[in-house]
């Protein structure tokens, strides 16, 4: 069977090695296993919002209101931006595969850097545009800029705080390369891990209200991380009207379902669950930091809910990976981005505490 050509350059996305394998391929408990791969809130689901999907279980067989009325109204009231300003997506990424149909074709290309989510190169190829990068992971303006100048990307994705680095852009370096875009370039501005970013360090914020300043840039938020939907997949993008009206046309009807859209809705109104998980997060962070400094391994100064440790050349992050994933944790190996790395969600001190000994177990 004959596909498109452009198929042949693709590769599938590799997700975090779920729990049930662990089960199948290794026989270990699943109440043993830890999940630090998938940078999935170690908090779990907001009570609260757990309530509100147990409360609508029995409207699953009607479909969702298709204008999402409520979850705008509260993204709107929260962020100070009209309705008229915001899409909803599957996911941020759902809204990132809008992008990609609305703006790219064979003659187009776009710009991102070096090592960053791998969704935006695999939306670009399907729709055959080029890919163009950095030479560093980091989102510098020396780099972007003469590049945009140059090639006048069709598209380019700022990243931050960046998946899989969990570095950011300071708020500075945003909008230098925001001024310095052509107008016909659309830049997105993925904040998916928006909010740790901001609580660490007000110089990495992003405020989706200033983003609608610009015809050009569009800003992508999440419900999977801080709120603990990942398992829902609600995501939204805010930029000028005229953007998501363009948008809107590639949205699928009812692209988000009934039980993820009204937990959508209580998790907006659920602020002190988003601190709580924030919390955590900046109390076992350190302790990331100080295990790799005692291994004499570095890593990567973090503004997300994970941290990157990076290996020497006598340590090959693959091989500790499946070491850590034959005891029952699972993190995430960054060979496939050509990073002798290991990307590690920060758990809970339970999790935290059994990573450690089971790395110290693997290094000897």
């Amino acid at each position: 069977m004959r596909f498109r050509k452009v198929l042949d350059a693709i590769e599938t996305y590799e997700a975090g090695k779920p729990i049930e394998l662990v089960v199948r391929e290794f026989g270990i408990a699943p109440e043993e296993i830890v999940k630090l791969a998938s940078n999935e809130n170690p908090l779990g689901t907001s009570p609260r919002v757990a309530e509100t999907i147990r409360a609508h279980a029995d409207k699953a067989h009607l479909y969702p209101d298709d204008s999402m009325f409520e979850l705008k109204a509260a993204l709107s009231e929260r962020f100070g931006v009209p309705r008229e300003t915001i899409i909803i997506g599957a996911g941020s990424d759902q809204i990132l595969e809008f992008v990609s149909r609305a703006k790219l074709d064979q003659e187009s290309s776009v710009l991102m850097s070096r090592v960053t989510f791998a969704m935006y190169a695999i939306y670009a190829r399907q729709q055959g545009a080029r890919i163009l990068r950095t030479e560093d992971y980091r989102h510098r303006p020396e780099e972007f800029l003469p590049i945009m100048e140059r090639e006048k990307p069709e598209v380019v994705y700022l990243c931050t705080p960046n998946n899989p680095t969990g570095d950011a852009i300071s708020r500075e370096s945003v909008f230098e390369i925001l001024n310095g875009a052509d107008s016909e370039t659309l830049v997105v501005i993925d904040g998916a891990y928006m909010e740790y970013a901001a609580a660490k360090d007000p110089a990495y914020r992003i405020d989706p209200a200033e983003i609608l300043d610009y015809p050009n840039a569009l800003y992508l938020g999440t419900f999977s991380k801080a709120y603990g939907l990942g398992g829902m997949r609600v995501g939204y993008g805010i930029a000028r009207p005229e953007i998501v009206r363009a948008l809107m046309k590639m949205r699928p009807p009812f692209n988000i379902t009934t039980l993820s859209l009204a937990a959508a809705i209580a998790a907006c109104g659920d602020e002190s669950f988003v601190a709580e998980s924030i919390a955590l997060h900046q109390q076992e962070l350190p302790r990331y930091e100080a295990y790799a400094k005692a291994r004499g391994f570095d890593y990567i100064d973090s503004y997300t809910n994970f941290i990157t440790w990076l290996f020497p050349e006598t340590m090959d992050s693959s091989t500790v990976a499946d070491a850590l994933l034959r005891r029952g944790v699972i993190v995430r190996d960054l060979a496939s981005y050509g990073m002798n790395a290991l990307r590690i969600t920060v758990g809970t001190p339970r999790q935290n505490d059994r990573l450690f000994a089971v790395m110290d177990e693997v290094l000897g």
